[in-house]
C-alpha cells in the first residue's frame, strides 16, 4: 500500500531500517544514494565496478556505495543479484544482473 499525493507516490514502510537509522536525517540521502547506485549499477550491468569506480561515479563515499549494494539484495530493494569477483589482493569489484 502506497500514499498517494498527485502524481508522486511513496512507499507506505521505509526503504531502511535499523537501530541507527532516522527517516527524517538520513531517509532522503540515503533513498537518493541508492537511486544513483542502482541506476549506475543496472546501466553497466554484467560489467564488474570497483567500489572506487561506483563512489566516483555516483558521487557517494565507498562505504556507502558498499552499503547500498547490499540493500540492492534486499527484497524490498527488488531482491538483485549483486555479484563480487576479487580483480586483486583484497579488491573486489561488483556486478549487477538486470
Amino acid at each position: 500500500m502506497s500514499d498517494a499525493v498527485g502524481i508522486f507516490t511513496w512507499p507506505a514502510r521505509p526503504l531502511f531500517d535499523g537501530t541507527t537509522f532516522d527517516e527524517e536525517q538520513d531517509g532522503e540521502r540515503l533513498t537518493d544514494q541508492l537511486a544513483r547506485v542502482k541506476a549506475y549499477m543496472l546501466a553497466n550491468a554484467g560489467t564488474p565496478k570497483t567500489l572506487s569506480e561506483i563512489s566516483r561515479a555516483t558521487r557517494a563515499p565507498e562505504a556507502s556505495v558498499s552499503a547500498r549494494l547490499r540493500d540492492l539484495r534486499k527484497p524490498r530493494q527488488g531482491s538483485l543479484v549483486v555479484e563480487r569477483v576479487r580483480v586483486g589482493p583484497g579488491l573486489f569489484a561488483y556486478s549487477v544482473k538486470a
